[in-house]
């Protein structure tokens, strides 16, 4: 957690001073006018967008808990939920992982999710269609893709990603926003631009700023198949995105795009550019491939 948290500080940290000299040549070179407030606005955003991202993801779990309407269960519940926590706890310790709250959430879909700042601090939670209406084998490659998303460090990394992008968004938009010619009033002073530019300028940056997120949230996807396919077996988990497919009609709707990320399939959107998961289709494939690249067995 330690190495995360100072990665991620010190990532933004070289971003900023990345972009400070850039900015600093831009202006020396007449580039840019040098009466632009580029130094302070560039550390005001990076500390709003980074920070941000940060006290999120601290809260991540608290919050998924909360939207999804999560109830913790232990080894003292029912037959159902008894089984859920010995596997992953089986899971768990087969990934070299510390145990991770355990929930179960209201729902008819075929859903679950991981989330949390940390290994340490994770959650994996399951709808109860989930529960009920998949086989055991299936079920069990579900929760060892959702584990793999814990052992990987993709909730980091994300909202390390998130908050470079919110940043460059906020930053951008404001840059672009200062250099929209406004004309002067009557005593030859320039005016400042009109508000009403500066959010269509955030929308259409953080459209762009969306397609990255989205990328990265696909390739985790597939990251975490394959552990899945580790931790338990490929057949095992195609299965799960096989029916998971025959079943899409239950994926009830998220409360926000802020929650896609805790759909095991998510919606997409402008032909899958800025959907938060693969096509089944292509995670099936995938799996399939990288099967048969694994030697024979003897």
């Amino acid at each position: 957690m330690a190495l995360r948290t100072s990665l991620f500080l010190l990532t933004n940290l070289v971003v900023v001073a990345t972009i400070g000299l850039l900015l600093g040549l831009a202006s020396a070179l007449g580039w840019l006018p040098t009466d632009l407030p580029l130094a302070p606005l560039l550390l005001s955003c990076f500390l709003w967008g980074a920070g941000g991202s940060w006290l999120a993801l601290q809260w991540s779990r608290e919050s998924a808990m909360r939207a999804m309407g999560v109830a913790l269960v232990d080894g003292n519940g029912g037959a159902e939920a008894r089984w859920l926590v010995s596997t992953v706890a089986a899971l768990a310790e087969k990934a070299g992982l510390p145990m991770p709250q355990v929930g179960i959430y209201p729902g008819r879909e075929f859903n679950a999710f991981a989330t949390g700042p940390g290994p340490d601090r994770a959650l994996v939670a399951v709808s109860s269609g989930l529960l009920a209406g998949m086989p055991a084998d299936e079920l069990e490659a579900v929760l060892g893709h959702e584990l793999s998303h814990v052992a990987n460090g993709d909730m980091v990394t994300m909202a390390l990603l998130q908050g470079v992008v919110n940043a460059f968004v906020l930053f951008l938009a404001r840059v672009f926003w200062l250099l929209v010619p406004s004309g002067r009033d009557e005593q030859g002073r320039p005016r400042p631009p009109s508000p009403v530019l500066l959010q269509p300028l955030e929308l259409l940056l953080g459209l762009g700023g969306s397609l990255i997120t989205a990328g990265f949230s696909c390739h985790r996807e597939y990251r975490a198949d394959a552990g899945a396919a580790r931790l338990v077996s490929t057949e095992a988990m195609v299965g799960a995105l096989e029916r998971l497919g025959s079943a899409a009609g239950l994926l009830e709707p998220s409360a926000g795009p802020a929650l896609d990320c805790l759909k095991i399939a998510g919606p997409t959107a402008l032909l899958g550019l800025l959907a938060s998961h693969p096509w089944l289709e292509e995670r099936i494939r995938a799996l399939r491939e990288a099967e048969a690249l694994q030697p024979a067995s003897p």
